[in-house]
């Protein structure tokens, strides 16, 4: 089993930054996608950021075109810690960030962290 536990979200004004952090434990593989997703109230849950870690495509990334530019996704893989660098932030980044971590095709989330930007 994987544990993941969010942490950083909050209240912050449009243009302002914050920064999520996501832990994992438990039986955590060398070869994951940890990331971020997001779900606004009454819309479904979306992509933000993933990051690979191990294998051949190990430190890829995908963005989803709404953040890039704007959000950053790193990884301490030591630590086990996916993080989201959120720069430049519009009320319609306002959601619930879930932290998300995939392994040979299984995946696991954590419980969410609201953020919300106000105009």
């Amino acid at each position: 089993q994987v544990q993941l536990v969010e942490s950083g979200g909050g209240l912050v004004q449009a243009g302002g930054s914050l920064r999520l952090s996501c832990a994992a434990s438990g039986s955590i593989f060398s070869i994951n996608v940890m990331g971020w997703y997001r779900q606004a109230p009454g819309k479904q849950r979306d992509l933000v950021a993933t990051m690979t870690s191990g294998g051949s495509t190990s430190g890829s990334t995908n963005y989803a075109d709404s953040v890039k530019g704007r959000f950053t996704i790193f990884r301490d893989n030591f630590k086990n810690t996916v993080y989201l660098q959120m720069n430049s932030l519009k009320p319609e980044d306002t959601a619930v960030y879930y932290c998300n971590l995939a392994q040979y095709g299984v995946p696991y989330w954590g419980k969410g962290t609201l953020v919300t930007v106000s105009s």
